[in-house]
């Protein structure tokens, strides 16, 4: 991200083992303005922490389809969807953005999945005509859809095929084949995010576009990530650990094709889609601002009895401050965690947490299959020969 670290007023992040810079823009210096320039469509946000992973070949659709957990087999040039790689146990191992052009699929990565999930996926080839390659040197930047930020992106987007490389996020609706365990209005509906992939030369473009635009701005991730956690949108790099399962986090709205022919870990997904219930879930807390504080990534949530006595039933993923609903987080806790108010503790004091519900208790479930009377409490079988 050499080129956009230059950007006036950017504070970077520091790599806590390198202690230096790793590429990933912060803020500009006022986090919650750039959150409303964002979300009215009118900031752009240089995503440093997103990688980008190229397949070509002709069979590249029909060999991700059955590979992975979504439907893209029949993806046409210009749409986006979003895909997981499962493990056997169908817990998540990896997640992608997934954008096709005809010609090359695009997979956007967070940037510590990338390699992993490329390795992964060079030792599922075969005897495919794919070709699997990292793509380090081109940059990715993020926006909203409606404003002058997408108009600028769309003429400085990388398109080798004709078609500008720019993926809609299909979090805002279920996507076919999918479905939601949140019941009632979802934050999501109104989250149009965008990232678009450009090369050197088109970053450039899109700094002299930017920097001669007075509608237009820079934000940073922070911002980026306050709007995330407020639409109750998941990322491989937050929320998801080893034992995480795509019903957890409500994920199979927009990442998983219920209906598509067989993939590694499917058997678990229709298993507690259909008969059971995943063991954790995804909650919104609205927190105290009282006090200031913010809890950091793996912060325990307790919940605490009318005695005094604490129980902990989960721990935070992400958290962030957001222009109008102040410090938010999302948490990952158990299925016995009760829906009720809870305490989020932190070094420097423990904070009230207001619990909203994104993934209820009873998810799953959903087939309405007839429980079997356990063999112990059956009645005894009648014999033959006195029927009829």
């Amino acid at each position: 991200m050499a080129g956009f670290s230059t950007l006036t007023g950017a504070v970077s992040r520091l790599d806590a083992e390198q202690g230096a810079t790793d590429g990933v823009l912060l803020h500009f210096g006022e986090p919650i303005r750039e959150q409303r320039a964002l979300e009215r469509g009118s900031a752009l946000v240089p995503l440093g922490d997103r990688t980008v992973i190229e397949l070509t070949g002709s069979e590249r659709l029909t060999w991700l389809d059955s590979i992975t957990s979504q439907s893209v087999a029949h993806l046409q040039p210009g749409q986006s969807t979003e895909l997981l790689v499962l493990d056997p146990q169908g817990r998540v191992e990896h997640v992608a953005a997934v954008f096709d052009d005809g010609v090359t699929t695009v997979l956007i990565a967070d940037g510590a999945d990338a390699d992993p999930l490329a390795t992964w996926l060079k030792r599922m080839v075969f005897r495919a005509d794919v070709t699997v390659t990292v793509r380090d040197e081109l940059e990715v930047v993020g926006f909203f859809a409606g404003g002058p930020a997408e108009r600028l992106a769309e003429a400085a987007a990388l398109a080798p095929h004709g078609i500008p490389e720019i993926w809609t996020d299909p979090w805002p609706e279920v996507q076919p084949g999918g479905h939601q365990y949140h019941e009632g209005a979802h934050p999501g509906a109104a989250y149009h995010w965008r990232t678009a992939v450009l090369d050197e030369a088109g970053a450039a473009a899109l700094i002299a576009a930017a920097d001669a635009d007075p509608g237009t701005s820079w934000a940073g991730t922070l911002a980026a990530e306050a709007l995330r956690i407020a639409a109750w949108r998941p990322r491989w790099t937050a929320e998801v650990d080893e034992r995480s399962l795509p019903h957890e986090t409500d994920w199979i709205r927009s990442a998983v094709h219920l209906n598509k022919g067989c993939y590694r870990g499917q058997e678990t997904v229709a298993k507690v889609h259909n008969l059971g219930h995943p063991p954790r879930r995804l909650a919104a807390l609205h927190l105290d601002g009282s006090e200031s504080l913010l809890p950091a990534t793996g912060a325990p949530v307790l919940v605490r009895g009318a005695d005094g006595a604490e129980d902990e039933v989960g721990h935070v993923t992400s958290a962030a401050r957001h222009h109008e609903l102040g410090p938010i987080a999302l948490a990952i806790l158990s299925r016995r965690a009760p829906v009720g108010d809870l305490v989020v503790r932190t070094p420097e004091g423990d904070i009230a947490a207001a619990q909203e519900v994104i993934v209820p208790a009873d998810a799953g479930a959903t087939a309405d299959v007839p429980r079997l009377t356990r063999l112990s409490r059956r009645p005894s079988a009648p014999d033959p020969r006195d029927v009829g």
